[in-house]
């Protein structure tokens, strides 16, 4: 592997997909002794705030809220 001109290197496939290194993963690069780690970077986020941008967006369709509603209540 050779670092390019602007520092960037590729992290083979077999790497990212035994690690769940996706496309936007954060990472960290971590100096220990004569070895740099590269590792997903540790989420300071509220794990409220991280369950509700996964959930956000997350119904397709073309219901109103009204109709979820009403499926969600069981209502005919």
């Amino acid at each position: 592997m050779v670092i390019t001109s602007k520092g960037q290197v590729t992290i083979p496939q077999r790497i990212r997909n035994r690690y769940g290194l996706k496309p936007g993963t954060a990472v960290e690069f971590v100096a220990e002794g004569t070895k740099v780690l590269l590792r997903p970077a540790k989420d300071s986020r509220n794990p409220v705030d991280t369950w509700l941008k996964h959930a956000t967006g997350a119904a397709k369709g073309k219901a109103t809220t009204a109709q979820i509603m009403k499926l969600t209540r069981g209502e005919d």
